[in-house]
C-alpha cells in the first residue's frame, strides 16, 4: 500500500524556531526595527515601561511606515518563511518612498515579539485600507495542539488609531524581566543601527524607558561623530583631486594639543594632487565614464588608553564602529550594497593594514561614504545579482583612486595620532625584534622603489620575523605556558614571604603548615605544568576559593577587601580544565590587581569576584578592582613583553591569555553593564575568563 504523508507542525514549533532564530533581545528589537525600516518608516518609535516588573511591564514599538494590508497580513505576516522579501531584494524591487532594498529576507521578524512577551496587539493601517487588528497569546503555542488548529484573530474597522496617517504600533506585554545592563546592550544595538551614511533620508529610531537613569551615559550617534579625532573630503575629477580637506579634532580634554585643518592649498599637498597608482602611474578618471567622485569619513582611535581621554561609554563607540566601520557606495542617493558591510572589505584595508598597522587606516575605525552620480558613471555596472560593481578595470580604476586619497590621510593622520601618543605618554613597549623588523619594512616600504627588490627583502625579513616568532613559542612552552625559572622563583619567594607574616600574625600551627603545603603543591605545580596537565572537571567555585586562599596574607598586608558575589550563586559551576593552570592565572590576574590598586595608592582597596552565564554557551568567571583601569589597550596588552609596569616583564596576562587559548576559552577586558559589575568597579579593571560550557548530548 502507498500512501501520500504531509508533515504536521505541532504548535510549538513556532515557539521552538522562534528561540532558535531569534538568539536574544537585542536582535529582538532590531528586527522589528529592520521591519518599520523596510516599510518606509521615517521614524520608529521605541517605549518601554517598567521593564523590570514582567507582571506590569509592557513594550510599544511604533512606525510611520506604509503600514499592512488585510492581504499582507493574511498571506505574508502569517506565513513564517515567506519569501516575500527575499523575493524584493532577487529582484531588486525597491520601497516606492525611499527605493530602500529590504534588509529583512527571512520571513522571521515576527518571532522577534514572541521573544519580549506572550501577549501581543498588532495595529497597522496602510494607505487606502482599513485598519487591521491582531492580537496574538503566544503562550497558546505551546499546547500539544496542531498549528493549523491555533486560531488568530483579524479585526478590519474604520482607522481608529491610524486615522490621518499609515503605520504599524505593536504593543507587547513582558515575559521576563530586563536589567539596567540589558537595557543598555539593546539601546546600543539600536544606535548601531542607523549611520551618517544609511540612506538618502534620515530614519531615526526614538527610545524612550521610564528608568531614564539606566541609559544614562550612553552614546548617540551624535556624540559618536563627536569622538572621531580625525576627519577629511575629497573630491576627484579626471586625473585630479580637485577638493582636499583634512581636519585633527582633538577632544576638550586634549589640552596638550592644537587641531589643524589640511586642504587642496596646502604646500605638502599641492605636490600630491595629480592620481597615481602604486606604480606611480597617473590615473586618469575621464577614460572611463565614472564621473565625478565625492569622498568623506571620519577616522576614529580605538585604543583603549586614547579612549580613556574622552570617551565614556568606549564599549558603546566600540560596537557601533564594528556595525557600521568601512566604506560605503552611494549612487544618486541610493546605497549600492554591500560595500561597507562588516564582511566586506572591498578596499583592501583591513590586509593593507596588516604590514603598517600603525599607519593605515582599518575597517573598525573609519565610518566613510563614496558619493557617484548615476548618468556620469555608466562603466560601474552593477551585477545581476545586485550585490555590487562588476570588477571591470573602471571599478579597478576607482579602488585606485580611493586608496590614493586614504595614503593621503594616513600620511597626515599618522603625524597626528603620534602627537597624541607623545604628549600623553602613550608610547607602547615595544616587542624585542618583531618592533624592529616592522620599522625596517617601513623604512624599507618608503625608500626602495625597485618592487622586486622591495619584495626580496620583505620576503627574508618575513622569515626572520616568524623564525623568531617561532622560536619566541617554543621557549615560551617548554618553560610551562610560559612562566620562566625567574617567575617560580619570584611565586616561591612570595610564599616565604607570607610564612614569615603568617608567624607574626598567629601562631596556629595548621595555617603555617597549610602555607608550606601550599609551597609543595605551587613547586608540584609547576612542574605538572612543565609535563602534561590532568584535565578533569573542576568546580570553579572551589577554584576561586583556592586562589583567594593562596593569596590570603597579601591581601591583609595591602588591605585588600574581597567580595565573593560568586558564592551568592546557587548553581554549580563546572568546565573541564587543567586546575593548575587556572588557579595561575586567578592568581596572575590578582596580583596585577594588587599591584596597581597599590601602585595608585587607592584608600580602601576591593577585588570584586563573580561567576555569570551572561556569554551565550560559556561560564565566565569576572574579576574587577577599583584601581585606575587598564593602562594597556585590550590588542597591546596580551601581547607578550608588553607591559606598562616599570620595568615588568610583560609575560602575565599572555600566558592566561595562551592558558585560556588551550582550554578552548577567551579571555576579555569587557566593560562594567556587560556583567552588572557594581558602580564602585566601573572605573577599575575588569577581566573575564570565559570557558566554554560542556555540550550535553
Amino acid at each position: 500500500m502507498k500512501k501520500d504523508l504531509i508533515f504536521k507542525p505541532r504548535a510549538r514549533l513556532i515557539l521552538q524556531l522562534g528561540d532558535q532564530l531569534i538568539k536574544n533581545e537585542s536582535i529582538a528589537f532590531l528586527e522589528l526595527v529592520k521591519n518599520a525600516y523596510d516599510a518606509d518608516a521615517t521614524r520608529v518609535s521605541i517605549v518601554m515601561e517598567k521593564v523590570d516588573d514582567p507582571e506590569n511591564g509592557k513594550i510599544i514599538i511604533e512606525d510611520d511606515g506604509c503600514g499592512m494590508t488585510p492581504e499582507i497580513i493574511t498571506n505574508v505576516w502569517m506565513e513564517p518563511g515567506s519569501d516575500f522579501k527575499e523575493k524584493m531584494f532577487r529582484e531588486n524591487i525597491r520601497t516606492p518612498k525611499f527605493k530602500r532594498l529590504p534588509l529583512g529576507e527571512k520571513g522571521i521578524g515576527r518571532f522577534a515579539v514572541h521573544k519580549l512577551g506572550n501577549l501581543i496587539e498588532v495595529i497597522t493601517r496602510a494607505e487606502n485600507n482599513p485598519e487591521v487588528v491582531l492580537s496574538i497569546d503566544w503562550s497558546l503555542f505551546n499546547k500539544s495542539d496542531y498549528l493549523e488548529n491555533i486560531g488568530i484573530k483579524m479585526i478590519e474597522r474604520e482607522p481608529v488609531y491610524f486615522k490621518n496617517k499609515t503605520g504599524t504600533r505593536i504593543k507587547i506585554k513582558l515575559k521576563t524581566v530586563f536589567s539596567r545592563g540589558s537595557v543598555r546592550t539593546i539601546y546600543r544595538s539600536l544606535n548601531s543601527f542607523c549611520t551618517p551614511f544609511s540612506d538618502s533620508q534620515q530614519f531615526k529610531i526614538d527610545f524612550k524607558i521610564d528608568r531614564k537613569e539606566w541609559i544614562e551615559g550612553l552614546l548617540s550617534w551624535d556624540e559618536i561623530k563627536n569622538y572621531s579625532l580625525f576627519n577629511f573630503l575629497c573630491e576627484l575629477k579626471g586625473e585630479k583631486i580637485i577638493k582636499f580637506r583634512y581636519e585633527f579634532t582633538p577632544w576638550p580634554a586634549m589640552t596638550k594639543l592644537n587641531g589643524r585643518i589640511v586642504d587642496e592649498n596646502n604646500e605638502y599637498i599641492k605636490k600630491q594632487l595629480i592620481i597615481t597608482d602604486s606604480k606611480g602611474n597617473t590615473i586618469n578618471l575621464d577614460n572611463f565614464k565614472i564621473g565625478h567622485i565625492r569622498f568623506e569619513g571620519f577616522i576614529f582611535d580605538r585604543d583603549t588608553r586614547i579612549l580613556s581621554l574622552g570617551v565614556h561609554d568606549k564599549k558603546g563607540l566600540k560596537e557601533y564602529l564594528d556595525m557600521n566601520g568601512g566604506v560605503k557606495v552611494f549612487r544618486d542617493g541610493i546605497r549600492i550594497y554591500d560595500y561597507g558591510e562588516p564582511d566586506n572589505d572591498w578596499l583592501n584595508l583591513d590586509r593593507r593594514r596588516v604590514n603598517i598597522p600603525a599607519k593605515r587606516i582599518s575597517n573598525n575605525i573609519i565610518i566613510s561614504a563614496v558619493y557617484l552620480d548615476r548618468e556620469k558613471s555608466m562603466d560601474l555596472r552593477e551585477k545581476t545579482n545586485r550585490e555590487g560593481f562588476i570588477e571591470n578595470e573602471a571599478y579597478n580604476e576607482l579602488k585606485k583612486s580611493l586608496i590614493y586619497c586614504l595614503e593621503r590621510v594616513e600620511e597626515l593622520r599618522y603625524e597626528d595620532k603620534n602627537k597624541i601618543r607623545t604628549n600623553y605618554g602613550l608610547e607602547n613597549k615595544k616587542e624585542p625584534v618583531v618592533s624592529t623588523i616592522k620599522e625596517l619594512k617601513t623604512v624599507v616600504e618608503s625608500k626602495i622603489k625597485e618592487e622586486t627588490v622591495k619584495r626580496e627583502i620583505n620576503k627574508l625579513l618575513d622569515r626572520i620575523e616568524g623564525d623568531y616568532v617561532q622560536m619566541k613559542e617554543v621557549l615560551l612552552k617548554s618553560a610551562g605556558a610560559g612562566l620562566t625559572l625567574s617567575v617560580v622563583i619570584h611565586e616561591i619567594e612570595k610564599i616565604i614571604d607570607e610564612l614569615e607574616k603568617v608567624v607574626k600574625y598567629e601562631k596556629s600551627s595548621e595555617k603555617i603548615i597549610n602555607l608550606v603545603k601550599h609551597l609543595a603543591d605551587l613547586i608540584e605545580g609547576y612542574t605538572l605544568i612543565i609535563r602534561k596537565t590532568e584535565t578533569k572537571k573542576w568546580d570553579l567555585k572551589q577554584l576561586i576559593n583556592q586562589a583567594i586562599f593562596n593569596m590570603e596574607y597579601r591581601f591583609k598586608v595591602h588591605n585588600i577587601e574581597i567580595k565573593k558575589d560568586y558564592e551568592n550563586k546557587t548553581d554549580k559551576f563546572e568546565v573541564n580544565c587543567a586546575r593548575n593552570l587556572v588557579l595561575n592565572s586567578l592568581m596572575n590576574i590578582m596580583d596585577n590587581s594588587i599591584w596597581w590598586m597599590e601602585y595608585s595608592k587607592i584608600q580602601h582597596k576591593k577585588i570584586f569576584i563573580t561567576i555569570s552565564e551572561n556569554i551565550e554557551k560559556s561560564i565566565t568567571i569576572v574579576i574587577a578592582d577599583n584601581g585606575p583601569g587598564l593602562t594597556l589597550s585590550t590588542e597591546e596588552i596580551i601581547k607578550p613583553f608588553v607591559s606598562a609596569k616599570p620595568d615588568g616583564m610583560g609575560l602575565g596576562l599572555h600566558i592566561v591569555d595562551e592558558v585560556m587559548k588551550a582550554h578552548k576559552g577567551l579571555l576579555l577586558f569587557p566593560q562594567p553593564d556587560e556583567f552588572d559589575i557594581p558602580e564602585e568597579f566601573e572605573k577599575g579593571a575588569i577581566v573575564a575568563l570565559a570557558f566554554q560550557k560542556e555540550v550535553v548530548k
